[in-house]
């Protein structure tokens, strides 16, 4: 039956908690506050390291029960939050993307810098791209250094240009700039390359556009663009649409369930000739090959980090947990990637797996045997990551889908079998063989459409966002106390079985 309580605190997990709490919630308290968390934390770790130190005799007139090792254990989950709440707080600050033009703002008409990612064209047929600035260039021949992030908007006429040229690049725009809720931007007027990308990402990009161009002829290919590398440019905008109103956003954006696909895919194909875990080794090194070509995105990046410390687990160096993989991963990336914590696709990442892990394992234990086993687990995974990120999306967005649960039981599936028959398309077109798997590729395609068209024009919840999160915490936690107590009376009866 094993421990009736599957959550366990464990140093890791409270340092990640600990971060979350720095990042998100700290970071932005008085100074006076957070000095007084550190104290309360510091002293508790102290008050346990000295009840562990007290012999029995003294901890029986203190009328103490607890066990040393217990005690020990505390003082270091303490000491483990403690810790992550000072890297919380350093990895917020450093994730700040504070802009400095160096001249005044309204006399800006110009921008150089670096192409920080791939530039993504538009459904108006313009471009847009995040640029590290170098340099801004203002009226009269003003010129100074600048720094930090923004989002350049290049116009039609440049888009192909600039997508040629792809991330890496050094640009000058001249235009003018835009302020908004969201930040800085640039709206551009016309586009100058002053220097390429290093080669290694001209290489990358050439391999995106050749890949690209094979896939523009099919009516389908925008989406196995977008499932395969994460490239949108091509995907139709009612599809889109189609899938936010029902609440199956998450499928067209590159994350686990993709990565899940390609890793079994790859299991499938070297398990057998290479073995467990030299198999596994070689596919660490493929997904970050993967990752590579497509890009930073922090949900695949997030799955990726956990891909390769279950690598690690396999091979004996980190415990088969995958909390404390979750935890872990959490950790190095926030430490890595400060800046992508701040996006929303890092997030409901990590919500919506921690849900899964949480709540999702909760409802399968309840409903196993009620439910028919080819539907409880999906619908478990949906239940999980759809509570543990409801509160973030109506927050958000305004509205959240419960549809897509039930949608998800359709659509995951397709999804599969459609990545899959990309990939063998994919091949096949190497050698002109392509063509018998275009038909049935439409028919997922036009079938994928239908279910998302459908379950979009039921009716969303709008509520307000506060309530939705106390309503899918409350949730939450009530299946996670059902559980508890139910593993608790058959951890009773097993002797008796």
């Amino acid at each position: 039956m094993g421990s009736i309580n599957r959550l366990r605190l464990t140093p890791v997990l409270c340092a990640a908690l600990g971060a979350a709490a720095g990042f998100y919630i700290l970071f932005r308290a008085p100074f006076a506050v957070i000095v007084s968390v550190l104290i309360l934390f510091l002293v508790t770790i102290c008050f346990f390291r000295v009840l562990a130190s007290l012999d029995s005799s003294v901890k029986t007139r203190c009328l103490l029960s607890a066990k040393p090792r217990t005690l020990q254990l505390t003082s270091v989950c303490a000491a483990a939050f403690t810790i992550g709440l000072f890297l919380g707080l350093s990895a917020a600050d450093a994730g700040r993307s504070d802009v400095y033009f160096g001249i005044n703002e309204n006399n800006i008409t110009g921008v150089e810098g670096i192409l920080l990612d791939d530039p993504r064209v538009l459904q108006s047929g313009s471009a847009m791209a995040a640029i590290s600035l170098h340099r801004c260039t203002g009226n009269k021949g003003m010129r100074a250094s600048a720094s930090g992030e923004i989002t350049v908007f290049f116009p039609q006429v440049s888009a192909e240009k600039i997508k040629q040229f792809g991330r890496g690049t050094t640009v000058f725009a001249e235009g003018a700039l835009r302020s908004s809720l969201y930040g800085w931007s640039f709206s551009a007027q016309s586009l100058h390359i002053l220097k390429p990308a290093p080669s290694i990402e001209r290489m990358r990009t050439d391999i995106r556009l050749s890949l690209s161009k094979l896939f523009e002829d099919e009516k389908w290919g925008g989406l196995a663009l977008a499932l395969l590398l994460g490239i949108r440019d091509n995907l139709d905008s009612n599809f889109t649409a189609q899938y936010r109103d029902a609440g199956l956003s998450y499928i067209l954006a590159l994350s686990g369930m993709h990565l899940a696909i390609l890793t079994a895919l790859i299991a499938f194909l070297l398990k057998r000739p290479l073995g467990l875990k030299a198999s596994a080794i070689t596919s660490a090194a493929l997904i970050i090959l993967y990752c590579l070509l497509v890009g930073p995105m922090p949900s695949l990046n997030r799955s990726a980090l956990m891909y390769i410390l279950g690598v690690i687990a396999i091979l004996g160096a980190l415990p088969k947990n995958s909390m404390s993989i979750l935890s872990l991963s959490f950790l190095i990336q926030i430490i890595i990637t400060p800046a992508a914590g701040n996006t929303l696709s890092f997030i409901l990442s990590y919500l919506a797996l921690l849900g899964i892990l949480i709540t999702g394992q909760a409802f399968s234990f309840l409903f196993a045997g009620k439910v028919p086993d080819f539907l409880l687990q999906p619908l478990s995974l949906s239940a999980g990551a759809f509570l543990a990120t409801a509160g973030i999306c109506s927050f958000t967005f305004g509205i959240i889908s419960p549809a897509g649960i039930i949608a998800g039981l359709l659509i995951v599936p397709l999804t599969t079998i459609f990545m899959i028959g990309s990939i063998i398309w994919l091949f096949l077109s190497i050698f002109s063989l392509s063509f018998p798997l275009s038909f049935p590729l439409s028919l997922l395609y036009n079938l994928m459409e239908s279910t998302a068209s459908v379950t979009g024009n039921l009716p969303g919840v709008s509520a307000n966002p506060y309530l939705v999160l106390g309503l899918s915490l409350a949730l939450s936690v009530l299946m996670v106390v059902l559980e508890y107590r139910r593993r608790k009376a058959m951890f009773k009866l097993q002797p008796f079985t």
